[in-house]
């Protein structure tokens, strides 16, 4: 039995799962599949998905926890910044943001954090 045989959905924490809840659909448009005991089920295109789950460490990690695929990076930021999400600036060696957008060869990409704190980016799917 071969993990690459198996889907995979992102996990997410949350200090607060009712302030994430809202923010989730609030500022990305999003509403639960499920909510159940062990937290909040989100269903995405193509058959993804991840789950919302509480816990104290939320935002503390320092990486990219999830990423939204897109086919039109710039028009996703301008719909999210409508909703009042707020990109990242970054200037690492091999990585630099303009207005929030950073190109990296034939890709685009754009981070920004949750409610929680946690760094999610939106970008063109390597192929």
């Amino acid at each position: 039995m071969l993990l690459s045989d198996h889907r995979a959905y992102a996990t997410i924490p949350a200090s607060n799962l009712a302030r994430a809840k809202a923010w989730y659909r609030d500022k990305l448009g999003l509403e639960p599949a499920e909510e159940l005991p062990i937290g909040i089920v989100y269903r995405l295109g193509g058959g993804t998905g991840f789950q919302l789950y509480e816990t104290q460490f939320a935002g503390t990690a320092q990486n990219t926890a999830m990423a939204f695929s897109s086919s039109d990076v710039a028009a996703d930021m301008k719909m999210l910044r409508e909703r009042g999400v707020k990109f990242e600036e970054y200037d690492f060696p091999g990585l630099k943001t303009e207005n929030g957008l950073a190109k990296m060869g034939p890709y685009h990409g754009a981070w920004f954090k949750d409610s929680e704190g946690n760094i999610l980016a939106i970008g063109d799917e390597p192929s």
